[in-house]
């Protein structure tokens, strides 16, 4: 097994017995994303009421020129985050990139997807890195020399609370470096029911997709938890402008996790996500706090979705 694979599994550990043990029925919504819950998530791209995936995609089909423009050719694109890179095809024909690097927290699914890839871009130097790019990553030396843009779509970075959120894209910033470009999808704030539906879908596959969590903690840490017991909660709040995700116990339960046993009463309730929406101004001002300066912006119609393109500028120490 490899330190990146050692360190993960340690830290999924470390964030599951504090859950529990701690009693703040909180995991990390990153722990969601195991072989499985990458497949679960790619269904829920399709589903009819997930329209972030479909709107996203289409303005990176719409906007290849503008992308071109701005952006110009032979940058190394990273991706964080990458996980199927279904909409990154889109934008490498745009760019005619000097080399691809997806990074991505699961290394089996991260592997297939990438050579998927590189059956329809033969020519392009592709390097998957297997990381947790929720800190600085270590880029292959064959991309240390090239400009670089890093690809960050789908609004993942509304999954993070504030706090998260620009210290991730300070991580970024310093594995890019200065001089870098950020190319970053944001949700925007909507209407509460049409939000509600994408995280709580008729097919009941996002329901999957959360208590496909439960069953990640079975396998890997020795537990005994009812997943059958358990519901997939999601809600809108208007005060963080979030979306909610919970599983709430059905019934009062005892269960073991790493040998030790631990219950949870009717109604409780374990958060394991937040997906953040954004308004431009809030969009602009996180990119700031994160050590980025927004560039362009691109928009459906609806104003449902939006593409930000940043620099990472040198810090200024005074006015």
């Amino acid at each position: 097994m490899d330190m990146t694979t050692t360190l993960v599994d340690h830290t999924f550990r470390k964030d599951v017995r504090r859950c529990f043990e701690q009693q703040t029925y909180a995991l990390p919504a990153r722990w969601l994303y195991d072989r499985r819950g990458s497949e679960l998530f790619e269904e829920i791209t399709e589903l009819p009421e997930y329209y972030p995936t479909r709107t996203e995609t289409k303005l990176l089909r719409d906007h290849g020129a503008d992308f071109a423009k701005a952006i110009g050719e032979g940058r190394a694109v990273i991706e964080f985050g990458s996980g199927s890179s279904v909409k990154t095809p889109h934008l490498l024909r745009a760019l005619n990139p000097a080399a691809y690097v997806p990074i991505d927290i699961s290394g089996e699914f991260l592997e297939h997807s990438a050579a998927i890839l590189q059956e329809d871009f033969p020519d392009l130097p592709i390097h998957p890195v297997e990381a947790d790019f929720m800190t600085r990553v270590e880029l292959p030396d064959a991309v240390a020399d090239l400009p670089k843009l890093g690809f960050f779509p789908g609004s993942t970075i509304g999954n993070m609370i504030a706090r998260s959120s620009v210290d991730l894209l300070r991580f970024m910033r310093e594995t890019l470096g200065i001089g870098s470009q950020l190319l970053i999808g944001l949700d925007r704030v909507k209407d509460p029911n049409v939000l509600i539906d994408a995280y709580d879908d008729s097919a009941g596959v996002t329901a999957q997709f959360s208590l496909n969590l439960l069953d990640r903690i079975n396998r890997e840490l020795e537990g005994d938890l009812p997943v059958e017991m358990f519901r997939h909660v999601a809600t809108w709040n208007d005060d963080y402008a979030r979306v909610e995700i919970y599983l709430e116990a059905q019934a009062d339960m005892t269960f073991s996790i790493d040998g030790k046993k631990h219950g949870l009463s009717k109604g409780q309730r374990i958060h394991i996500e937040n997906s953040h929406k954004f308004g431009l101004r809030d969009a602009r001002l996180m990119l700031r706090a994160g050590g980025w300066s927004p560039l362009c912006d691109w928009s459906d119609e609806q104003d449902y979705f939006t593409l930000i393109l940043a620099e990472a500028h040198p810090y200024k120490h005074a006015p």
